[in-house]
């Protein structure tokens, strides 16, 4: 999902979801909460198109080092190709054999090192983002799972107590503990 063509930030998701269930009404006497269900699988909802998103991202990066390695190694191509045009030239015009070998050597090792420099460089830039980009995605995929067991141990939880109540005692104490006890946000 986008908001005026801008992706939707998976940690801005992440944030809102941890936000939900820390503001969620606090039952008495132990560390869970109620919250709204519907709330929070829109998050979940949010977060699983959020996600494809961020990959596509790191695709398309991915695919720009692609394209700049080609254009590196079609430039170190060109160069290697003008390097022997301008060697047959010298041996051509001016006899100077030995000096045109050298000279054309002397490109195309050159060519070949300013080519292998600008691979290096656009491989390095790929890998930076793209690690990046994973650790992102490793962090996400942990808060979402946590969340997620966290969701499933309160349900868990909330399902065991109300099969443990027996009576509207019960029901009354709860409700003295809720009044005597401040909900901490």
């Amino acid at each position: 999902m986008s908001q005026e063509g801008t992706p939707i930030d998976i940690i801005f998701l992440v944030e809102r979801l941890e936000s939900l269930i820390a503001n969620g009404k606090k039952l008495p006497l132990t560390t869970n909460v109620v919250v709204d269900q519907n709330a929070a699988l829109g998050l979940i909802d949010e977060l699983r198109v959020a996600v494809p998103e961020e990959v596509r991202v790191a695709k398309r990066i991915n695919s720009e080092g692609e394209r700049i390695i080609e254009k590196a190694q079609e430039e170190a191509e060109r160069i290697i190709a003008r390097a022997q045009e301008q060697a047959a030239f010298l041996i051509d015009e001016r006899g100077l054999t030995q000096a045109a070998e050298a000279q054309s050597r002397a490109i195309i090792t050159a060519a070949e090192s300013d080519a292998e420099g600008i691979r290096h460089g656009a491989d390095e830039y790929a890998v930076g983002v793209l690690v990046g980009l994973e650790a992102d995605v490793v962090k996400t995929l942990q808060s979402i799972k946590k969340g997620i067991a966290m969701l499933d141990e309160r349900r868990a939880a909330l399902d065991g107590s109300v099969d443990g109540r027996q009576d509207d005692e019960d029901d009354e104490a709860w409700a003295d503990e809720d009044e005597a006890e401040p909900v901490r946000r």
